[in-house]
C-alpha cells in the first residue's frame, strides 16, 4: 500500500512538472507558431516524456490491483 502512494506521488510530481512546462510551451503559439509546430516541439521535449512517464506511473498506482496474501 504505501509502495502505491509513494509511486501515486512521484507519478504525480513527474505530471506537474511536465505539464507546467509544456503549458509554458504554449506562449510559441502566440509568438507565431503554427499549433503543428508546437505539438512537434513538444513531442521532441524530455518535458513530455516526463509528463507520460508521469501519467503512467499514476494509472499504474491507482489500477493495479494489490497483492493477495
Amino acid at each position: 500500500m504505501i509502495f502505491r502512494f509513494f509511486l501515486l506521488l512521484i507519478g504525480f510530481g513527474l505530471a506537474v512538472s511536465g505539464g507546467v512546462s509544456m503549458i509554458a510551451y504554449l506562449n510559441y503559439v502566440t509568438a507565431g507558431y503554427t499549433f503543428v509546430y508546437y505539438l512537434k516541439f513538444i513531442a521532441l521535449r524530455v518535458e513530455f516524456h516526463l509528463f507520460l512517464i508521469g501519467f503512467i506511473m499514476i494509472l499504474i498506482s491507482i489500477y493495479i490491483p494489490a497483492s493477495k496474501r
